[in-house]
């Protein structure tokens, strides 16, 4: 609506500043105590009662306020033909209508008893003078039976009181909000940020959750929501342990079976439990059971993904012959179904290779003639020794695993670990368990299987999982969840490039702890969204005529912005699923220890060939240490010595050649 004065144009602001919840709680209190007095008085009152209503009004108000006052009145009056008439009672009248002199009636007749008493007119009397407070005092004794109008209607004016205090916390906090609306804005469009108990009530949540502090029930998301997949992200100490731990407590609970990715050895120490058949999957730890990958195939076919998983090409695509080439070797060696301990004989033993090799299709890639191709791709093929050589041989293990079987039995959890010092020689093995449980549990569940969550903590640890995409993917419809802890973007797209922006787009629930890198707190708020505001803009100016000038201004902006993730303080995230977002804060549980969290085991594969506290010391029998070549890279033949000065820069030249080649082999090592 819009007026124009002295040349101006005004605006008249909807909506108001004023507190219209308020307003609008003491409205409806009004009208619900007159519903309430209307009530009192049409069925809680005699007729006489009634009638007299507003006479009792007038006398007792002047009476309270101590006015002295004569006023005149007309009284109801019954009387009988040689009978003096006086004032009726309540046993005089009943309902009906007298009517009176002039045409007006009066909504009363005489009662039965009037009539029996000899009464035969109800009229009103002649005006008369009285005193308000004798006349109130009188129809109180007669009429009301000694109640004031306090007494007759304290109980609709208590309702009607009781109504307005019902309704005034919501309304003043409708106001309140509706004021701080106005002031930082009204959210149109985009996510939603509630508080942790607002977001339960709108999710309703029946899966799993999380204990937060100052709320009695758990931050939960749906059931449904459970298999479509869970990602943490936040520093180290941020608190995804915490999380975590919370959540394998519950699974737990559940009965449902896990395989746990756990670097940092803190699940293995408090759920591990050999009696439930919980396996420990790290070689260097004596409860590690014995494993073969040959164990794992059932088709020829399979041998290529477990390649694959071994060997990882590099980020920058470069060399990629030398990675899908031992991918293709040690795929057609599995068909021989191998040990552990004969794969690394074979790989150690070029000719062993070649014997195997001839006749192939794989022949030409270890050609002898090629020099620096079969120097590199017998060095790449030999990159997985070390990690083979370290599994335990048949019978010296504790049992005997296979990824497959565990999938149709799922009997027990299955803890992946490993030590700080040996974790980039345990690599390779880790990575290929983890995917050889995707690709077996991607078929949907048969009937009595138990649901298996997959909880990989510090992901970027692993080197690159290439059935991850496909368990985050599709993985929905095993209904196996997968749980992913990581600390920011950055580990993920240096390890699955552009694939990484897929992932982590297909969760869907998602945690964001603290982050201080500043390309992962941008991306986080990018993730959690923008939201359109309404703001109520104000512009003062001064002048001639001084005033103030209103405006509705809209505009787009981060919910949430990056430097409130880096602020995070330690165990407070922000959660978001669908497009509700909460921020909360959650203990830090502290369970017992039942398990220890490294058992070593006597490796000799492991040992050193000499003693690191005496290096250098006196021996009775010195005895030179004998380094033996690698057994994976062929010796550069010998050559003569250059017998003129042209043949030494040509020398020089095949020298500097043999120490790069050898060089890219260390680097892709």
């Amino acid at each position: 609506m819009a007026m124009t004065k002295w040349g101006r144009k005004e605006t008249v602001i909807w909506p108001p500043h004023s507190p219209i919840y308020t307003y609008g709680a003491v409205f409806i209190a009004v009208v619900l105590t007159g519903l309430f007095l209307y009530c009192r008085f049409s069925f809680g009152n005699t007729l006489l009662q009634r009638f007299y209503t507003p006479i009792y009004i007038r006398s007792s108000v002047a009476s309270a306020l101590g006015v002295s006052r004569r006023d005149n009145y007309r009284m109801l009056m019954v009387g009988a033909r040689g009978i003096p008439p006086r004032l009726a009672t309540n046993a005089d009248v009943t309902g009906g209508e007298t009517l009176q002199p002039g045409g007006k009636s009066i909504p009363l007749a005489l009662s039965r008893h009037a009539l029996q008493s000899g009464y035969v007119l109800l009229y009103l009397g002649p005006e008369q003078s009285y005193t308000d407070v004798s006349l109130s005092a009188y129809l109180k004794s007669a009429v009301y039976a000694g109640d004031g109008l306090l007494d007759l209607y304290k109980l609709p004016l208590l309702f009607g009181l009781a109504s307005l205090a019902i309704q005034l916390p919501f309304s003043i906090a409708k106001d309140v909000r509706r004021r701080r609306e106005l002031r930082y804005g009204r959210r149109l469009k985009g996510p939603e940020m509630m508080t942790p108990k607002e977001f339960n009530g709108r999710v309703a949540g029946d899966g799993i959750g999380i204990k937060t502090d100052g709320m009695t029930a758990m931050i939960r998301i749906p059931e449904r929501a459970e298999a479509q997949h869970v990602q943490i992200i936040g520093d180290t100490g941020a608190g995804k342990t915490a999380i975590m731990l919370q959540i394998l407590r519950q699974i737990k609970t559940r009965g449902d079976s896990a395989i746990v990715y756990d670097p940092a050895r803190e699940f293995v120490q408090r759920f591990y439990d050999p009696k439930n058949g919980d396996v420990i999957l790290n070689p260097l730890d004596k409860r590690c059971p014995y494993w073969g990958p040959a164990e794992e195939l059932r088709r020829r076919s399979e041998a290529k993904a477990v390649a694959v998983s071994l060997f990882q090409p590099p980020q920058d695509k470069k060399g990629e012959f030398f990675i899908e080439s031992p991918q293709k070797i040690f795929a057609f060696l599995m068909a021989y179904g191998p040990t552990p301990e004969e794969l690394v004989k074979w790989m150690s033993d070029p000719q062993e290779i070649d014997r195997r090799l001839k006749g192939t299709e794989h022949a030409h890639l270890i050609d002898p003639k090629a020099e620096h191709q079969r120097a590199g791709v017998l060095g790449s093929l030999g990159l997985v020794a070390d990690s083979l050589r370290l599994l335990p041989k048949k019978g010296d293990g504790n049992g005997e695993w296979s990824a497959t079987e565990w999938a149709e039995t799922r009997q027990g959890w299955i803890f992946i670990t490993s030590l700080p010092a040996e974790r980039e020689a345990l690599r390779p093995l880790q990575s290929l368990w983890i995917d050889l449980l995707v690709l077996r549990l991607l078929n949907e569940p048969k009937n009595g299987q138990k649901r298996a969550w997959f909880v990989i903590d510090e992901l970027a640890s692993l080197q690159k999982l290439p059935q991850l995409h496909t368990a985050i993917t599709e993985n929905r419809k095993s209904r196996n969840p997968v749980i992913l802890g990581f600390q920011g973007k950055a580990q993920l797209e240096y390890l699955y490039g552009h694939l990484a922006e897929v992932m982590l787009s297909q969760p869907a629930t998602s945690i964001w702890l603290k982050t201080k890198e500043p390309s992962a707190g941008e991306w986080v708020s990018k993730f959690i969204g923008k939201v359109e505001i309404e703001r109520l803009r104000e512009t003062h100016f001064d002048g001639s005529r001084a005033g103030r000038n209103f405006a509705l201004d809209r505009q787009i902006e981060p919910l949430v912005m990056e430097s409130e993730i880096s602020g995070l303080p330690d165990l407070h995230a922000y959660m978001k699923y669908e497009n509700y977002v909460t921020r909360f804060s959650f203990p830090y549980f502290e369970m017992p220890v039942v398990a220890s969290d490294f058992d070593l085991r006597d490796t000799p594969e492991d040992k050193l060939p000499y003693d690191p506290k005496n290096i250098g010391a006196p021996k009775s029998q010195p005895r030179p240490l004998e380094i033996k070549p690698e057994p994976n890279v062929p010796t550069p033949p010998q050559r003569k010595a250059p017998r003129t000065a042209t043949e030494i820069p040509q020398r020089e030249t095949e020298l500097e050649t043999n120490v790069n080649a050898q060089q890219s082999l260390n680097l892709r090592g």
